[in-house]
């Protein structure tokens, strides 16, 4: 094959051997490569992507020509990098813009959380919830907020938070543990001896769950 030949085919498939076109990575989908590397447990290499993601949306603000994808993949970004301050001052910033964005609005709320700003991650997250209690992130936010409730004893209104957060997303086993353990603190050892059992269910050597089910089915 000519040498010009084989240099044009070269340069056709580079897009295709790097994996995404090079003018389509934007600061979301540098979020979203980070996200799958820390999935896999490569959080050295997800940092390096969700610096881009950062550089990329602070870019376009700085340039006029940021959308709310922007300001999410900003804050998520910096929410994994537990940069939870600057979470607050981009959030902020965005909503003012885009004051529906709820992907924000939760974000906000988790670096609230991680700030022991309880208050305003309570806030936050049920304004998410109020909203959209089905979103992509609902299960979540009701298990910050049990955690919240939990944190000032006030078990009853943890349990129904903990409660909804496993029945929109029931296999993790640290919820279901959360769970039982506010029902054991309530006195309602019943239903703490099933959340239990729903944990060693998942994991069958979690030694706190099992000891939590001596406990309860005393």
């Amino acid at each position: 094959m000519p040498v010009r030949k084989s240099l044009l085919c070269l340069i056709l498939l580079l897009p295709l051997v790097s994996g995404f076109p090079q003018e389509n990575r934007t600061a979301l989908w540098n979020y979203n490569t980070g996200r799958a590397l820390e999935a896999r447990d490569q959080m050295g290499e997800a940092v390096v992507y969700y610096n881009e993601s950062i550089r990329i949306a602070t870019d376009e603000i700085n340039r006029n020509l940021a959308d709310r994808d922007s300001y999410t993949a900003l804050t998520w970004s910096l929410r994994r990098l537990g940069r939870h301050s600057d979470v607050i001052i981009w959030g902020e910033r965005g909503l003012r813009l885009y004051p529906d964005d709820y992907r924000i609005i939760e974000t906000m709320g988790e670096s609230y959380f991680y700030m022991n700003n309880f208050d305003e991650s309570l806030r936050f997250m049920q304004r998410y919830v109020n909203a959209i209690p089905q979103g992509g992130r609902s299960s979540v936010a009701y298990f910050f907020i049990g955690e919240i409730y939990r944190f000032r004893r006030m078990f009853h209104h943890a349990d129904i938070a903990y409660t909804t957060a496993v029945r929109l997303e029931p296999g993790l086993a640290l919820w279901w543990f959360r769970l039982a353990t506010v029902r054991e603190a309530s006195g309602d050892f019943f239903h703490a001896v099933t959340a239990y059992e729903e944990v060693l269910r998942i994991n069958p050597n979690h030694g706190e769950a099992r000891n939590g089910l001596a406990r309860s089915s005393r």
